[in-house]
C-alpha cells in the first residue's frame, strides 16, 4: 500500500473572504488565526467573547499536492480523512467528493477517477457548526441541563465535541478544520479491511483467536492468506496462517507461559506486539497490520446484592478498587496536544496513586497515543461514547446511521488496547429520565 501524507501546509481562508493565510494541518481554524497574528490569546481577558465571530463564520482550507503515475494507476487510491471538524464539503480538482458531518468518524472516499498524475488541488470547506445548531435547535428543541453553556443543548443536534461550544468548565470557542490525519492511500488487490483480537484465559494459559477480515478490489480474485505472529520483548512467543475465504480468515495462537497485564499498582504491564500480514499466492506482502495488547482479563462485576447492585472491577480475577480522575480534553484546540503532554498528565495520575481514567462524553475520543500510553502506566479506561447532558435526535434515523457508523470506527480503532476496561453510554444523561 502507497501512502501520501496530504497534512503539513494548507492555506485557510474566510469563505466569505478572498485572502488566504497559512494553515498547518493537522490543525484548526483558531490555532491558524493565532499562528498568523489574526487574533489575540483567546484565554486572554474577554477575548472569548470578542472571537465568537469565528464560530460564526464559514472557512475554507486548501492545498496542493503531488501524485505519482504509479499511484493513479493502482487498482483503487482512497481519500481518508480521519478527522475533519465537522460540517464539511470536500472538493478535488475542483469536483465534489462528498459531504461530513461527524467529527468523531474516519472518513474514506474512492477518488481514483479524479486524481491526475502531477499536480491536484483539494479544498474543504467548514460550513459553521454554531449556525447549524442553532437552526436545527429552532425546529426541534433538545432539553438540557447545560449549566452555563452559551448555546444550550443545540450542541446535541450535530456530531462534535460538545464542550466546544461551551461548558461549565471551559469557553466556547467553537473551532472547525482538519484535526487528524489526512493523507492518500493508493493499493492494489486487495487490503486488511479488519482485525479483531479476543482472548481466552484457562488454567493459566492465553489463547489468541484472530479474526481477519479482508477486502479485495482486483477485478480477479486472488488468492490470499494471513499470516499472524505474536512478539514479545523482540522474541517471537507465537505464530500461525490461514487461507483466506470469502474475505475471512480465524486463527488461534496459543502463548506460552504468559505474562499478565496488571492495572498499575497490582503489577506490571508486559505488552506483546502482534503483526498481521496479508499475503499472495507468492507469499508477497500485500497489507500489513500491527497491534500492541496485553494479557488481562478485565472484567466490570454487576451483581445483585442487598444495596442493589455490586459496581466493581476485576483485573484476573482479582477485585480492586477504582481510584482515578475525570478526564476531558487537555486543550480546547486539541490539536495543540502533545504526546509528551499526554505522557506528563498520565504520569502524574499514576504517582498520585490512580489506576484508573474516565474519558468524559463532552469531548472527544482520543488521540491512538493517549491509549498506548495508558496501557504502558496501567491506567484503565473508563470509556464514554460522546454524548453529554442533554438529549438528542433519537427519532431521526439518519442521524442514528450516523452515530452507528462513529461507534463502529472508534470500538475498531480502540478495542485491542489492553487499557479499555468499560464503554460507557453517555455522560449524565441517564438523569433526564430519572430526576
Amino acid at each position: 500500500m502507497q501512502l501520501i501524507d496530504l497534512g503539513g501546509p494548507w492555506t485557510v481562508r474566510r469563505a466569505d473572504k478572498k485572502k488566504r493565510i497559512a494553515a498547518t494541518v493537522p490543525g484548526c481554524v483558531h490555532t491558524d488565526l493565532l499562528a498568523a497574528g489574526k487574533i489575540d490569546d483567546p484565554f486572554w481577558r474577554d477575548n472569548e467573547t470578542d472571537l465568537q465571530w469565528i464560530g460564526e463564520a464559514d472557512w475554507v482550507y486548501r492545498r496542493t499536492f503531488d501524485v505519482p503515475r504509479g499511484a493513479v494507476a493502482r487498482d483503487r487510491v482512497l481519500l481518508v480523512c480521519e478527522g475533519l471538524d465537522t460540517l464539511a464539503t470536500v472538493t478535488l480538482n475542483g469536483k465534489r467528493v462528498a459531504k461530513t458531518d461527524n467529527q468523531h468518524r474516519t472518513y474514506e472516499f474512492d477518488v481514483k477517477r479524479l486524481l491526475k498524475a502531477g499536480r491536484n488541488t483539494i479544498e474543504i470547506r467548514f460550513d459553521s457548526a454554531v449556525s447549524y445548531v442553532r437552526r436545527a435547535d429552532k425546529k426541534r428543541p433538545m432539553p438540557n441541563w447545560g449549566g452555563g453553556v452559551v448555546t444550550t443543548g443545540a450542541w446535541a443536534h450535530l456530531r462534535k465535541s460538545a464542550c466546544n461550544f461551551g461548558w461549565d468548565w471551559g469557553p466556547m470557542l467553537t473551532t472547525c478544520g482538519i484535526w487528524r490525519d489526512i493523507y492518500l492511500a493508493a493499493f492494489d488487490t486487495a487490503r486488511l479491511a479488519d482485525v479483531r483480537i479476543e482472548q481466552t484465559h484457562a488454567r493459566g494459559g492465553v489463547t489468541l483467536d484472530v479474526a481477519v477480515a479482508s477486502e479485495t478490489v482486483a477485478k480477479k480474485r486472488a488468492k490470499l492468506a494471513a499470516n499472524v505472529v505474536v512478539t514479545f520483548g523482540g522474541r517471537v512467543v507465537a505464530e500461525a496462517t490461514a487461507p483466506i475465504r470469502n474475505g475471512r480468515a480465524k486463527l488461534s495462537l496459543p502463548i506460552a507461559k504468559p505474562k499478565l497485564w496488571w492495572p498499575a499498582g497490582m503489577g506490571e504491564q508486559p505488552l506483546y506486539d502482534v503483526t498481521v500480514d496479508l499475503v499472495d499466492a507468492d507469499g508477497g506482502l500485500v497489507d500489513s497490520a500491527d497491534r500492541r495488547i496485553g494479557l488481562r482479563e478485565l472484567k466490570l462485576v454487576q451483581k445483585t446484592d442487598r444495596w442493589g447492585r455490586s459496581f466493581h472491577f476485576e483485573a484476573n480475577g482479582r477485585p480492586f478498587f477504582a481510584k482515578g480522575a475525570n478526564w476531558i480534553p487537555a486543550d480546547p484546540f486539541v490539536t495543540r496536544v502533545t504526546e509528551a503532554d499526554y505522557r506528563r498528565l498520565l504520569a502524574d495520575s499514576v504517582a498520585a496513586n490512580m489506576n484508573m481514567i474516565r474519558i468524559w462524553g463532552g469531548g472527544i475520543y482520543e488521540y491512538d497515543a493517549f491509549y498506548d500510553l495508558c496501557g504502558e502506566m496501567g491506567l484503565v479506561v473508563f470509556q464514554d461514547f460522546m454524548f453529554a447532558c442533554s438529549a438528542y435526535p433519537g427519532f431521526d434515523e439518519a442521524f442514528l446511521d450516523n452515530v452507528r457508523a462513529e461507534v463502529a470506527d472508534n470500538v475498531r480503532r480502540l478495542r485491542h488496547h489492553p487499557c479499555i476496561g468499560l464503554w460507557c453510554g453517555n455522560n449524565e444523561i441517564c438523569l433526564l429520565y430519572t430526576s
